[in-house]
């Protein structure tokens, strides 16, 4: 799984968005933005140019996709659920994380499944999604595209070992480290 610097500012604008006092005034400094309203602007500008998915000679299929789940004893304000469809092209859904949590994550796995072409089936493991779980902000970005300059395994190598986020475990991955791009 690889982070992207576009994905983690969306979710972070997002959190953003339906935050308050102090925590919004730290996101925003975090994010080195003025107000929400920047942010959302910076999104509806940006996200239409990420969901072009495939250009008309055949290049790179891309993906970006947006959601939320929100725990059906929460209360999703109509502005907010209006900044996350319009400027984020999020999907907001409601769930019963008290009683069903597992039934919730299943739902979250399926839409990440179904944004990655099926790459991603497990983003949330068994366990982790409880009845203590209010909200999941989570963001799926897939490409899929030819490369100028291919990899060759006998180039690559493993760099020094990452710990995965969302399981806690340490794991390889090979890279290229003279990597040029498409």
């Amino acid at each position: 799984m690889v982070y992207s610097p576009l994905s983690i500012h969306t979710v972070l604008s997002l959190i953003t968005v339906g935050a308050r006092g102090p925590t919004k005034d730290q996101l925003l400094s975090f994010l080195n933005s003025k107000s929400t309203n920047e942010l959302n602007t910076l999104a509806s500008d940006l996200l239409p140019h990420v969901f072009i998915n495939r250009s008309p000679n055949g290049g790179p299929h891309l993906s970006f996709a947006n959601g939320l789940w929100v725990d059906k004893s929460l209360t999703i304000k109509p502005s907010f659920k209006e900044v996350v469809d319009c400027s984020y092209k999020a999907t907001v859904n409601q769930v019963n994380f008290q009683t069903k949590a597992n039934e919730a994550r299943v739902k979250v796995n399926s839409w990440a499944e179904k944004e990655t072409d099926g790459l991603i089936k497990e983003f949330l493991r068994p366990g982790s999604v409880d009845r203590m779980t209010t909200l999941i902000f989570a963001n799926a970005l897939y490409l899929k595209g030819a490369w100028e300059d291919s990899f060759e395994a006998r180039r690559t190598k493993l760099p020094p070992s990452r710990r995965d986020l969302s399981s806690g475990n340490l794991h390889d991955q090979k890279c290229r480290p003279d990597y040029k791009g498409f």
